[in-house]
């Protein structure tokens, strides 16, 4: 299965690399060198930004159950 799944995406950065005209090894190293640790930082600034939201929202809401009582 594991290999399966790993000749699986070989082909597919095979395919890449020749609808993109470049190598295999180029095509590896801009999606794993460049383009997923973007996507890591990206993510985890969009973390921080969420968690403050529902910080937030969660503060508001305890004020709006306060004023209920």
């Amino acid at each position: 299965m594991m290999n399966d799944i790993f000749n699986l995406c070989v082909n597919f950065l095979n395919w890449l690399a020749n609808v993109t005209g470049t190598s295999y090894v180029f095509v590896n190293v801009v999606i794993f060198c460049f383009i997923w640790p973007l996507l890591t930082v990206w993510m985890g600034f969009k973390i921080l930004q969420l968690s403050k939201k529902v910080k937030r929202l969660s503060m508001l809401l305890k004020g709006i159950e306060l004023k209920k009582d």
